[in-house]
């Protein structure tokens, strides 16, 4: 089964502004370049309530899909993924006991759920007992069944870029994009 939406390869590009943070998706073209814009998210920073919207463009004139915590200010929260009419198409959560060492996250979509972890060990205790800037982070997320959902690939840069493959067709486009979005976001804590 393919989902709805499905893209194999995309980029997410991180913007800083004051009060939020502003990610740009983008598809990847066949020779590895940027291609088509497809939606732009914005975060607000210091807030209760996780909530991430993705818009169809720049001018935020049409929402079209989001993610928002369950729960306020918990740290084994889980994010609901809908669509713009608030339909769910999938779950992600930080596992928290998991995460001490290298952050793991739970995901879930129509037909499928699976895992997310820092591929790095050495790099994921790096992050946690310095403040190196800029250092690469690699999630590999893999199904139930040992088959890879998706993985997210952060490129070393002044702002964070990401490189999004997902190879399993049943994930939407639109839960790996959150997923990547969610995991910049939350990895701030």
């Amino acid at each position: 089964m393919t989902a709805q939406m499905y893209l194999p390869t995309f980029y997410v590009k991180q913007k800083i502004a004051l009060t939020t943070n502003r990610y740009e998706l983008y598809a990847a073209n066949p020779d590895g370049s940027f291609g088509q814009m497809y939606g732009l998210a914005e975060q607000k920073r210091l807030a209760f309530k996780e909530q991430v919207t993705f818009y169809s463009d720049a001018s935020k004139s049409r929402p079209v899909f989001g993610f928002k915590a369950r729960q306020r200010l918990d740290f084994n929260a889980g994010y609901d993924i809908t669509d713009e009419s608030g339909q769910a198409l999938g779950f992600f959560r930080k596992e928290f006991g998991a995460s001490l060492l290298r952050s793991t996250f739970h995901v879930e979509g129509p037909g499928y759920a699976g895992t997310g972890q820092e591929r790095s060990m050495a790099v994921a205790l790096i992050r946690r007992f310095t403040e190196i800037p800029f250092l690469p982070i690699h999630f590999d997320f893999t199904g139930s069944d040992g088959q890879p959902l998706l993985s997210v690939e952060r490129q070393v840069s002044v702002r964070d870029r990401y490189v999004v493959q997902v190879p399993d067709q049943r994930v939407d486009f639109r839960v790996a994009a959150a997923i990547a979005v969610g995991l910049d976001a939350l990895m701030q804590r």
